[in-house]
């Protein structure tokens, strides 16, 4: 069986789960799935400038109302409630955390403690951290030791 282990920032859709169960073909495939609440102050002019760049610009000025940080908790839990359920539908094992310590310390940590085979890192665009490569995907290929592969959301947040 493939251990993958799945970074993500949001319920996954039943498109994303057909896109990352699909992956490796036939092969049985394990997933251990991540998810950080939605961060405060930084993260949200960030994401505010990723709305505007791809035009929604009332995603960008309703940013501010959206919850982060310890207000973001209770959606981040019942967005990874789901995702584990959707991947246990289609068939796979799934067990599921939310992060609570620095992103990349937990990765690495958890793809130890899993003998992952790979990361999965699945995330709506992030412009300003991709141009950078201060992006999750970016930054975890140089801290995990194994293959990390960079996947898009098929919704947005």
């Amino acid at each position: 069986m493939f251990t993958s282990v799945l970074m993500i920032e949001k319920a996954l859709t039943s498109a994303d789960v057909d896109f990352v169960t699909t992956l490796h073909g036939d092969e049985g495939v394990s997933f251990q799935v991540m998810l950080q609440p939605r961060g405060d102050q930084a993260d949200r002019l960030l994401r505010a400038i990723d709305d505007v760049a791809m035009g929604e610009l009332d995603e960008a000025a309703h940013e501010r109302a959206t919850p982060a940080g310890r207000d973001a908790e209770g959606q981040a839990e019942q967005a990874l409630e789901v995702s584990l359920a959707a991947l246990h539908a289609a068939g796979c094992e799934a067990e599921g955390r939310l992060i609570e310590e620095h992103p990349l310390d937990a990765l690495k940590s958890l793809v130890e403690e899993a003998d992952a085979d790979e990361v999965i890192v699945l995330t709506d665009p992030h412009y300003v951290e991709e141009f950078f490569h201060r992006d999750w995907a970016s930054r975890a290929r140089h801290k995990v030791g194994v293959p990390v592969l960079k996947l898009f959301s098929h919704s947005k947040a």
